[in-house]
């Protein structure tokens, strides 16, 4: 067995459905190009239909099969009709990448009660809804794969991000609780954690000071580029090489989680 045909065996997604919802989006943009690269037909999901249209054509240039289909994620409804349609399209699916979020920085005695509910609207309800709605399907039909999205601080909270902090550590405890639910059916339910990838969610936040003390607290020193979180990614989809990961949470951060004084 050659060396190509090995790790294509061990980590092809040939002849599976993945839904990616923030598709739209920098980080899982690129993963829904690197899941369709592995072989996946591709639902790009997300709320900007020129965004969406143009990665999905990005994809099916580059030979892949994509479409772009709308969701609100915040809403039980539009997750109904995101996996009727899914369905519809492809006849099947087997993957959701739960990676739409949102952020809102501010001092705590001056956050706002419209960026608390958003944040935690989109970011833990929408990935509560996503797991609950999809997994249903994915249980019926006894395999499948569920990946949500943590963040570094997951681990221990950053300043000035309150409501993103305690929905992302929410997120990984659903992760853990959902998996333990899902596993006796043969679906995997794992979180990644991304470090530091500057992106539209956190552009506003990254000024001069912040940037310094990431670089301080990140070993490697750098900012991540999307395409490295694919590895991850793919290893966590994969039917076969992630088949016994559940419940896991995977920090790809440049060191920034081990990083102490």
């Amino acid at each position: 067995m050659t060396s190509e045909k090995y790790l294509h065996d061990l980590f092809s997604l040939d002849g599976r459905v993945a839904v990616v919802t923030g598709g739209t989006g920098v980080l899982c943009g690129a993963l829904a190009e690197g899941i369709a690269k592995a072989g996946a037909a591709v639902v790009v999901a997300g709320q900007d239909r020129e965004r969406g249209e143009k990665r999905a054509k990005v994809i099916e240039d580059a030979g892949g099969k994509a479409v772009f289909l709308p969701i609100s994620v915040g809403d039980r409804g539009s997750w109904d009709e995101l996996l009727a349609a899914t369905l519809k399209q492809f006849g099947r699916v087997d993957f959701l990448v739960n990676g739409a979020g949102v952020n809102a920085a501010s001092s705590y005695a001056d956050y706002k009660d419209e960026d608390w509910e958003r944040v935690l609207k989109i970011n833990l309800t929408g990935t509560h809804l996503g797991c609950q709605i999809f997994g249903k399907h994915l249980v019926a039909q006894g395999s499948g794969a569920i990946l949500n999205f943590g963040s570094v601080t997951s681990h221990l909270p950053l300043s000035r991000v309150f409501a993103y902090s305690a929905s992302k550590a929410a997120v990984i405890n659903l992760t853990q609780n959902v998996a333990r639910e899902f596993a006796p059916s043969g679906v995997r339910v794992n979180a990644i954690c991304p470090g530091f990838f500057p992106a539209e969610q956190n552009r506003k936040i990254l000024d001069a000071t912040r940037v310094e003390n990431i670089m301080k607290q990140t070993p490697m020193a750098r900012f991540g580029e999307p395409e490295e979180l694919l590895g991850c990614t793919l290893l966590l989809l994969s039917p076969k090489a992630g088949s016994f990961i559940t419940g896991a949470a995977y920090y790809v951060d440049g060191g920034f989680t081990g990083m102490r004084f």
